[in-house]
């Protein structure tokens, strides 16, 4: 069996990808969410550093290459439908966001209106300067 059989196993899209959450691997909050295509789930099972695919970019993207934000993944899981990958990670530097937060869900509908709950921890043209 083929190290690399696991794909197989996946629910991709039609046009070949599946979501991915990201995760703190000790905390559990969720962090970010992207799609990831075959080769950027095999490269993250491969090298333990998260892998996605650039939708806008269409081309594999680590994350962290441009900010030094690197995930380094503790464990990969695959939901009960077999569509939905959770990588358990260890984010490098506290921030998974572009925006400069610990996690990119950081606006939560209080009173019909997005309100920011967490605080820009870096800014991002410090990040990506």
């Amino acid at each position: 069996m083929s190290s690399s059989a696991f794909l197989d196993d996946i629910r991709w899209t039609s046009d070949g990808l599946v979501p991915a959450i990201a995760q703190d691997h000790k905390s559990g909050k969720i962090l970010m969410m992207a799609w990831m295509n075959r080769e950027s789930l095999s490269l993250t099972a491969e090298e333990g550093i998260a892998v996605y695919w650039s939708r806008s970019r269409q081309a594999l993207w680590r994350k962290g290459e441009s900010s030094g934000h690197t995930q380094i993944v503790k464990a990969i899981k695959l939901d009960c439908d077999s569509d939905v990958i959770i990588l358990d990670v260890e984010q490098q530097g506290g921030i998974a966001c572009h925006t400069g937060r610990e996690s990119c869900f950081y606006r939560t509908l209080s009173d019909g209106r997005w309100q920011e709950t967490e605080a820009v921890l870096k800014d991002p043209k410090e990040i990506y300067s």
